[in-house]
């Protein structure tokens, strides 16, 4: 309306036809539409960013084996390389999820006015051709009360930062001094207004944090939307500002982690001295059982005896004798030290997508390629 004055001003009576066969509600829901579609390339941009930090930081790390775990307790030995491309993995699903929902936000509203269109001889497909749209909507009543294109949209956006989350807890822990696995730079990192000797991760706490407002954007637009009749009502000129939100803390969390995987060293004495605790190599001496023809559950219950043995003498695996593993089951041969170890361990890894080395390999190539990246560190 105000447009719709200021014109009239400046060239009379002719701009008092603006408002033909349009409404408010069609014309800004066309706008939200045009909004969250550039937004949603934003997004896709700091994805692509976060992604090749990650992948970068795995190229630099080449062969470097960390403890992998399950439950927060020492599991197997996995490749770095494969961990960090776990996360790039997650970001390729957010990426998709958001192309997905800009598919079908991609339709246009313009023309449906109030509710019910117009009787006027206007041409809403060549208005959303214009402005990029697919198509218009069929239905110009679902045209001016659908929110769901916002719905996905922020359901997009709270995934991704439930990953992000996932990545700032990981790295969190990392960094603390009962793991010991990274150093964040000073670049990314803060100390205390009374401990001198404090170095904390704080970015990525606070991305940690930012994650419930994202979630929380979408619960405030899911209850907005609860119990709305047909077709349009002036509880939806509140859906803007959880979207508006949603999108600005997103666009941080992501450009906050990329910083963060810019700016860390993993401490490779550190994690080499903490491998030998916890037994990573159990499954793989299981494996080897079944490999001579010993049923996996025999197996699990042969490997359980020789930890067991391996606990009051405060050894590894790979230090019990031939003697002490024949005292167990006679299957066991000289062979069976090829299979004990932490490095022995991830070489025997072979299954698509496993933490094996070739496996690895195959996955990191994938992403320099996708990404347009070259293996130098």
């Amino acid at each position: 309306m105000n447009i719709e004055a200021a014109l009239t001003d400046l060239i009379g009576e002719a701009a008092k036809k603006l408002h033909t066969a349009r409404s408010r509600n069609d014309q800004v829901l066309t706008d939200f539409r045009l909004w969250c579609r550039d937004a949603i390339d934003a997004i896709l941009v700091q994805i692509k960013h976060l992604q090749v930090s990650l992948v970068r930081l795995a190229i630099k790390n080449e062969g470097l084996i960390v403890p992998g775990y399950t439950h927060l307790q020492r599991a197997q030995p996995v490749l770095l390389q494969h961990l960090l491309l776990a996360f790039v993995e997650q970001l390729e699903r957010d990426a998709g999820r958001l192309l997905d929902c800009k598919e079908r936000l991609n339709f246009c509203p313009l023309g449906a006015c109030a509710l019910a269109g117009t009787g006027l001889p206007i041409d809403r497909f060549m208005t959303s051709d214009a402005l990029g749209f697919t198509a218009p909507m069929r239905n110009s009543i679902d045209a001016v009360s659908d929110r769901d294109f916002v719905l996905e949209f922020l359901s997009a956006n709270s995934i991704t930062a439930i990953h992000l989350s996932r990545l700032g807890e990981e790295w969190v822990l990392w960094a603390s001094e009962e793991f010991g696995f990274i150093t964040p730079s000073d670049a990314v990192s803060t100390g205390s207004s009374i401990m001198p000797q404090k170095k904390n991760p704080d970015p990525m706490e606070l991305v940690r944090g930012k994650s419930a407002r994202v979630v929380g954007d979408l619960v405030t637009l899911l209850m907005l939307c609860k119990g709305l009749p047909l077709a349009y009502n002036r509880d939806l000129q509140e859906d803007k500002e959880p979207v508006f939100d949603s999108v600005k803390t997103i666009l941080g969390m992501l450009e906050v982690s990329a910083e963060f995987a810019q700016n860390i060293t993993f401490n490779k004495e550190r994690i080499q001295k903490a491998l030998p605790a916890g037994h990573l190599d159990a499954t793989t001496l299981a494996d080897y059982l079944v490999n001579k023809g010993v049923p996996f559950r025999t197996s699990h219950d042969i490997v359980g005896r020789a930890v067991a043995i391996c606990v009051p003498k405060s050894c590894q695996l790979q230090e019990l004798s031939l003697d002490e593993l024949r005292s167990i089951n006679p299957v066991f041969d000289k062979d069976v030290y090829e299979f004990l170890g932490v490095e022995n361990s991830v070489k025997k890894f072979r299954s698509y997508g496993s933490t094996g080395s070739e496996c690895v390999a195959t996955q990191l190539d994938h992403w320099v390629t996708k990404l347009e990246l070259t293996k130098e560190a």
